[in-house]
C-alpha cells in the first residue's frame, strides 16, 4: 500500500521596489522561503536573471535536493548492505539550457560523492550502491533530466 506524504512552504516575494513589476528591471526577484520551525531561506534569481548574488537560485536549489536526496538513499543502502560509511561529501554540478523564448530546463545533474568506509567495508559494494539510487530518491524519480555520478570511494586504512 502506497503512502501520501504532504509538504507545505511559504514564498514570499520582497522584491516591490515600490512601483511593483511596472518595469522589467524594476522589481526586485528577491524572496524568502520559510516553513514553520526551520529558519527562513532567502531565495533570488540566478544572477544571470537579474537576482541577488548571495541568495540561494531556484537552480541551485533543485541540485541541492537531487544530491542530498542521493546522499540520503546512499547511507540507508550502504547501511542495508553493511557498508559502513564514515563520511560523504558531494561536489555536484548541474547545466541547464536557456531556449531562445526565455524558457529552460536542466540538461543533467552529474554527482561527484566523494565517500569513506572503514577497513572492514567491501569498496566494490561501495561503488556499485551508487547505481541503484536513482530507482528510490523521490527527488531523482521525479526530475525528467539525467542524473550521472562519478563517486570515489576509499577505505580508511587502520
Amino acid at each position: 500500500m502506497s503512502k501520501t506524504h504532504s509538504y507545505q512552504i511559504k514564498l514570499e516575494w520582497v522584491g516591490n521596489r515600490g512601483t511593483g513589476t511596472k518595469t522589467y528591471r524594476g522589481y526586485g526577484r528577491d524572496h524568502i522561503i520559510s516553513a514553520e520551525g526551520k529558519p527562513d531561506i532567502l531565495g533570488s534569481a540566478d544572477p544571470a536573471f537579474l537576482g541577488t548574488p548571495s541568495r540561494w537560485n531556484p537552480e541551485e536549489a533543485l541540485l541541492a535536493s537531487v544530491a542530498a536526496c542521493h546522499k540520503l538513499w546512499y547511507l540507508h543502502l550502504c547501511f542495508d548492505a553493511g557498508v559502513n560509511v564514515l563520511s560523504y561529501v558531494d561536489n555536484p554540478t548541474a547545466e541547464m539550457r536557456e531556449n531562445p523564448d526565455g524558457s529552460g530546463e536542466f540538461t543533467h545533474v552529474m554527482l561527484r560523492p566523494e565517500v569513506q568506509i572503514d577497513a572492514g567495508s567491501d569498496v566494490e559494494m561501495a561503488t556499485k550502491l551508487h547505481g541503484g539510487v536513482g530507482d528510490l530518491c523521490f527527488i531523482a524519480r521525479s526530475v525528467k533530466f539525467p542524473i550521472h555520478h562519478s563517486p570515489v570511494v576509499t577505505q580508511r586504512l587502520n
